[in-house]
């Protein structure tokens, strides 16, 4: 499932758009260089650390960081903590992708930050789970269509199993029925489940009806570090992240061409969008 670098790419390839739509998620190796993942990760280190200091003062703030355990950190509307964060959403080498997956004039969803511990992770259950409103658009008629491109890098090493590696179940986002219970209680995964095994840098699309979560740890001292960015079509209005950042982020800091990923109500004074 492995495709080649995309910082070239000026449109999918008509192999990638067959894997994609037929498993339902696109590795991108070397997608991000190691100098951009070092920087990456070195913010979000000063981020989580100024983040963990807020929550403790304020518990309130506790709906955009989620402390999963002592070593454990979930930063949600992570785009106006580091301009690098910020960077990504337009990501050049990106952009292609979502065009032809969402269409072109995709709209920015969500986009938050994981930095889990081996430690934290055998205390809570493994979680798999699809991606949308309503858990996953689950009030539409199976198959569900793809309605939020997901959009996940790796900023530490997954090139071993067991590593908080993101696992999904190929092709299952074009199911009409959902997994057994009791397979999706089981740790050591049950028939058909592929862990993303993968270099740091690593770049990973997939569908929001995919069933996915995350992989267990095999030893203790194991961290994984991961970015995730969504992004939908154009006329949908149930994205929650576009209303999350402050007045100066949408009216100064985003770039021209950065402020069309957003409704135009989050402007002041609101922007008119054409929908079609």
């Amino acid at each position: 499932m492995t495709a080649s670098p995309a910082t070239s790419a000026a449109t999918l390839t008509e192999a990638e758009r067959f894997t994609f739509d037929n498993s339902g998620y696109l590795v991108l190796e070397n997608f991000l260089q190691p100098d951009h993942v070092a920087r990456l990760t070195g913010a979000l280190d000063q981020v989580i650390a100024h983040r963990r200091g807020l929550l403790a003062a304020d518990p309130a703030r506790s709906r955009l960081t989620l402390v999963n355990g002592p070593a454990s950190t979930r930063i949600l509307y992570i785009l106006e903590d580091d301009p690098l964060f910020q960077q990504l959403l337009d990501w050049p080498a990106l952009l292609p992708y979502v065009r032809e997956l969402i269409g072109p004039k995709a709209h920015y969803h969500a986009s938050d930050a994981i930095v889990e511990k081996a430690q934290d992770f055998m205390n809570r259950p493994i979680g798999w789970h699809i991606d949308g409103h309503d858990s996953g658009y689950r009030n539409l008629r199976r198959p569900i269509p793809l309605l939020q491109l997901k959009v996940g890098y790796y900023l530490s090493d997954m090139t071993e199993p067991w590593r908080g590696n993101l696992t999904v179940v190929p092709g299952s986002h074009k199911t009409s029925q959902n997994p057994a219970p009791d397979d999706l209680k089981r740790r050591d995964f049950f028939p058909g489940a592929v862990q993303v095994c993968a270099p740091a840098g690593t770049c990973i699309l997939f569908h929001n009806a995919i069933w996915h979560t995350a992989a267990p740890f095999n030893r203790p001292e194991e961290q994984r570090t991961m970015l995730y960015y969504a992004y939908e079509h154009h006329w949908m209005m149930a994205a929650e992240g576009h209303w999350g950042y402050s007045a100066d982020f949408y009216n100064r800091r985003l770039t021209p061409a950065q402020r069309l990923y957003f409704h135009g109500n989050v402007f002041n004074p609101p922007e008119h969008r054409h929908f079609f």
